[in-house]
């Protein structure tokens, strides 16, 4: 079986690279985040011509997940138990949601895929230590952890996947002192990251494809996927029996060439259930 999680920064924007990668990756199941798409508006036609069932869970402009599989998709929930809904404050970065009351946002999507359970997550950003949206990403993964407690049971193949914002630890960042009193890798956040492993999952390591470190995600700007400059924040934590059955596992940095990339590379794991 093989397993993809792969932030595409716009499903739409990124459709003909996501049907081409699909084609050429062959995964049996495929998380996406950031998909930017209404549930029933999801553009799955071609997958669906490939084999694949589309599991969406979406809003529109911002945020959204999928799962695409083809070797079954039962048990879908859109959302999980407990999801905090987030509130934006008066002085809200972005001017369309000034004034919105609270909402739960469309950032995960579970569904049992033949012998496998699995949740496509997309984790709040967290913006800065100093933004509501950051105790709102604590929240919600304290929220998450606590709902996946049922499902996440140590005999069940079980993966959790997604863009998690968090780089686990420093190697997993280009540069730590860049990252300096900013998200995705102060105290709270790895703490909330490794609450998952004391649940009995595991972090998935995957290799790179090239140079010597796996990261997953590269800022568009300054050509910093060319110099490396790169975090791995995308992750596959997956219970023992999915561990235990891993073939291999790595980033497709390919994926993230050429015209018109996600600033996200996929990451593929190959287990043999």
């Amino acid at each position: 079986m093989r397993i993809a999680t792969w932030n595409v920064n716009s499903v739409g924007a990124r459709l003909p690279r996501l049907n081409e990668w699909l084609e050429l990756a062959e995964p049996d199941v495929l998380c996406l985040q950031e998909t930017k798409c209404a549930s029933d508006a999801f553009p799955g036609e071609r997958a669906e011509e490939l084999g694949y069932e589309v599991a969406a869970n979406g809003e529109g402009r911002w945020n959204g997940v999928a799962i695409l599989s083809r070797i079954g998709l039962t048990d879908v929930s859109r959302g999980f138990e407990g999801q905090p809904a987030y509130a934006p404050p008066a002085d809200e970065d972005d001017p369309a949601l000034i004034g919105k009351p609270p909402a739960v946002e469309a950032r995960a999507v579970g569904a049992t895929c033949g012998p496998l359970r699995i949740w496509s997550v997309y984790v709040p950003n967290g913006r800065s230590l100093d933004s509501p949206h950051y105790p709102y990403k604590l929240e919600w993964l304290a929220a998450l952890r606590k709902a996946l407690e049922a499902e996440a049971t140590p005999e069940r193949p079980f993966v959790l996947t997604g863009d998690f914002n968090i780089a686990p630890t420093d190697k997993d960042v280009w540069d730590p002192a860049a990252f300096v009193g900013s998200t995705h890798v102060t105290e709270a956040e790895r703490a909330a990251y490794k609450s998952f492993l004391e649940m009995g999952l595991v972090d998935l390591d995957a290799r790179p494809l090239k140079g010597d470190h796996p990261f997953t995600y590269w800022d568009y700007r300054a050509g910093m996927f060319h110099k490396g400059m790169g975090m791995r924040i995308d992750l596959v934590l997956a219970s023992k029996p999915v561990a235990d059955a891993v073939k291999d596992a790595y980033v497709d940095r390919e994926a993230r060439k050429g015209k018109g990339p996600s600033d996200h590379a996929p990451v593929v794991v190959d287990v043999d259930l």
